[in-house]
């Protein structure tokens, strides 16, 4: 059974408890099939054992409403946190594929006590929900709900991705361990046949997904945890770990210190204010852009190499903005009390 349809079977038991009954063609007009879809989808409930019951004197269906959700006694903390997060996180603003999850708040505010309902209501537009900017996936809808199925059938997706790393288009066969979803976008995890190895796409960059016939485990033990390690965020480069540390001035050591920027991380609060950051992590090209995101309010102590990485991409910017590197004379600098390089 593909995606498409267990969505429209979950959506028909959703309709069916609700109102006095619905027609076929009711159904087929609200889940835009025919008739002849609907009549076949009706029998595979009944298949599962749902209770349909049919009017044949109205010529409609329905489903007791009672014999999926009884009554549930939630707590108005309770209520209210799910209404907020289904809301925040299903809504056109919130995590992409997750419009369901608003839908299924709306289900469950009307089934609530009318007081319980009315006191949610009066809280609920206090609380807001704001996420750091996101990839919408526009138009990636298709390809999500196919890489959705394969993971959980574990069956092999061809995929064509626009790789960022190999500056081209490249196809692969892969097999989807999981889905992620982590700061900005989707992501999916899986071996490529192409590189022989476990990686990471974008879900925003996968030009096309076909669903394929081979079928895959996944290895005993694979967990997103461990196959991440220390990586500062999603990629975990080869090689040995780096021992990272950092100080942060005293204008952001406590922005830097109230986070949980890393799971190995160490603080350190020195007696003038700074900050000293340490964590151990897989590869630095990651870290490196968190921390230029920091000016030069944050200075690398360890290690040289990354040093060094901070210092060449610091130079590219300086070139990029028609700035010299380095102040070519130092003495004659001081002379005329200039502080900064001289423009070139």
């Amino acid at each position: 059974m593909n995606l498409t349809r267990t969505h429209r079977l979950l959506k028909l038991i959703g309709l069916l408890q609700v109102g006095s009954g619905w027609s076929a063609s009711q159904l087929a007009d609200t889940c835009q099939v025919t008739r002849r879809t609907i009549f076949r989808d009706l029998d595979v409930l009944r298949q599962a054992g749902v209770p349909l019951f049919y009017d044949s004197q109205q010529m409609r269906y329905r489903i007791p409403g009672t014999y999926f959700l009884p009554p549930t006694n939630f707590t108005p903390e309770e209520a209210l946190a799910l209404l907020v997060l289904c809301h925040e996180l299903g809504g056109s603003a919130g995590l992409p594929f997750l419009a369901p999850a608003r839908s299924a708040a709306v289900k469950l505010e009307s089934s609530l006590p009318t007081r319980l309902r009315e006191h949610l209501r009066s809280f609920s537009s206090t609380v807001q929900i704001r996420q750091q900017p996101r990839n919408p996936l526009t138009g990636q809808q298709s390809v999500f709900e196919t890489l959705l199925q394969a993971s959980a059938r574990q069956r092999c997706v061809r995929i064509r991705y626009d790789s960022a790393t190999e500056q081209k288009e490249i196809c692969t066969k892969l097999s989807p361990y999981r889905l992620l979803f982590s700061r900005r976008s989707w992501y999916v995890i899986g071996r490529s046949s192409l590189h022989r190895s476990v990686r990471t796409f974008n879900v925003g960059r996968i030009r096309s997904a076909e669903l394929l016939e081979d079928r895959f485990q996944v290895p005993r033990g694979f967990s997103i945890e461990r196959y991440l390690g220390n990586a500062w965020h999603l990629i975990p480069e080869r090689g040995p770990d780096y021992q990272v540390r950092l100080r942060f001035s005293k204008m952001v050591a406590k922005n830097v210190a109230e986070v949980a920027w890393h799971k190995t991380q160490q603080i350190q609060h020195n007696p003038d204010g700074t900050l000293d950051f340490s964590a151990t992590v897989s590869g630095l090209s990651e870290i490196s852009w968190w921390i230029l995101g920091y000016g030069d309010q944050v200075e690398v102590l360890e290690p040289p190499e990354l040093r060094d990485l901070i210092r060449q991409r610091i130079a590219s910017m300086a070139q990029i903005y028609g700035l010299r590197a380095e102040c070519s004379n130092q003495d004659a600098a001081a002379r005329t009390g200039a502080v900064d390089c001289e423009r070139s």
